[in-house]
Parts: structure tokens; C-alpha cells; sequence
């Protein structure tokens, strides 16, 4: 920054009014850089205040005003400190995707789906479900082994060598053999 204020000054000699403009559109431009953690860089090179969660930001700051912020449309939210425009969009928890609202979306936060009834979850527990898969359907023959939860598929097993079962139960059942007499 010396070095700056230095070449301005064998520029410009003594005027301080154009040294004074240079160094002030300098300092923006590095200020850029700089802005604090809560503010956000405006199209201006302005480092303004943040909008709070809930909401977006309407107009950018100027040197004579401060941000001005918009709360968040129905079906938007904003989770965070931010310096957009526009709000993020809803997630959507269709029937068509196997899933269903767990929580409700809010100006704050985001939807949070779950899977439905007999679906589960392919996406890592804790944040929520994005993708649903319908439960694995077990065959005539199998039996099942280990019935599907919201985070897990079901498993399916073979039935051994002399037991059945429709693909419904959970364990094998045995089959009779029955001798049929025939009177002649």
C-alpha cells in the first residue's frame, strides 16, 4: 500500500483531490478482497451487510443506505447469513418418487422428505431423503430374511431343499409329503 500511495504522489504532485479519488478507488478494489464475514461484495465493489436467514436481498447497499432485504416467497427459503438476489427453492417430496414431507418447508429451512411406506432411503441417515427406492419384492421360493426399514432394502434368502415358502414369509415353511392310498 506504500508503494501505492507513493506512485500517486509522484503522478499527481500535490493535488490531493485526484490522489485522494485514486487511492479511494484502489482501497475498493482491494477492500473486494476484504469483506467482512456477515457482508457480502455488491455489483458495485461495495462491501455490504448481509441479509438474514429468511430473507434476500431486495437492493444493495450504497455509501447513504444500507442493505435492504426481502423476506422469502412461499415455497423459498434462505438458511443462512446471504447476499442473493433470490431465495432457494423449496425441496419437493413427491408420491412419485417414493417419498413424503417429514418436515415442512419454512422461510428458514428446506423441506425434509422421507421415504414412504414400503420404500427406503438410498441417501446417507441424518439430512434428509432425496432418493426412494420401493422395497425388493421376494419370489416364490424365497423367504424374507430381514424385512426393509426406512434405510434399508429387503433381503431376500432361498428356501432350502424340502421347504416353500410364497415370497410373503419369514421363514421357510416345511412341505408334507402325503402318500394318497387308492382303493381299487
Amino acid at each position: 500500500m506504500k508503494t501505492v500511495i507513493q506512485t500517486y504522489k509522484m503522478m499527481f504532485g500535490r493535488n490531493p483531490r485526484t490522489a485522494a479519488s485514486l487511492l479511494i478507488f484502489w482501497m475498493n478494489i482491494f477492500r473486494a478482497e476484504t469483506c467482512h464475514r456477515s457482508e457480502y461484495l455488491s455489483v458495485r465493489n461495495e462491501c455490504c451487510p448481509m441479509c438474514p436467514p429468511g430473507n434476500r436481498v431486495r437492493t444493495d447497499c450504497t455509501e447513504y443506505r444500507s442493505t435492504s432485504c426481502q423476506p422469502c416467497y412461499e415455497g423459498t427459503y434462505m438458511n443462512q447469513l446471504n447476499g442473493l438476489r433470490n431465495c432457494l427453492t423449496c425441496t419437493n417430496c413427491g408420491a412419485g418418487s417414493g417419498l413424503k414431507i417429514h418436515t415442512a418447508c419454512t422461510t428458514t429451512s428446506d423441506t425434509v422428505c422421507e421415504p414412504l411406506e414400503g420404500f427406503y432411503c438410498l441417501d446417507p441417515p441424518g439430512s434428509g431423503c432425496m432418493t426412494a427406492r420401493e422395497h425388493t419384492t421376494c419370489k416364490p421360493g424365497q423367504y424374507i430374511s430381514q424385512k426393509g426399514t426406512a434405510f434399508r432394502d429387503t433381503v431376500c434368502s432361498e428356501c432350502s431343499d424340502g421347504t416353500y415358502s410364497n415370497g410373503t414369509l419369514t421363514s421357510c415353511r416345511t412341505t408334507h409329503n402325503v402318500n394318497h392310498c387308492s382303493f381299487s
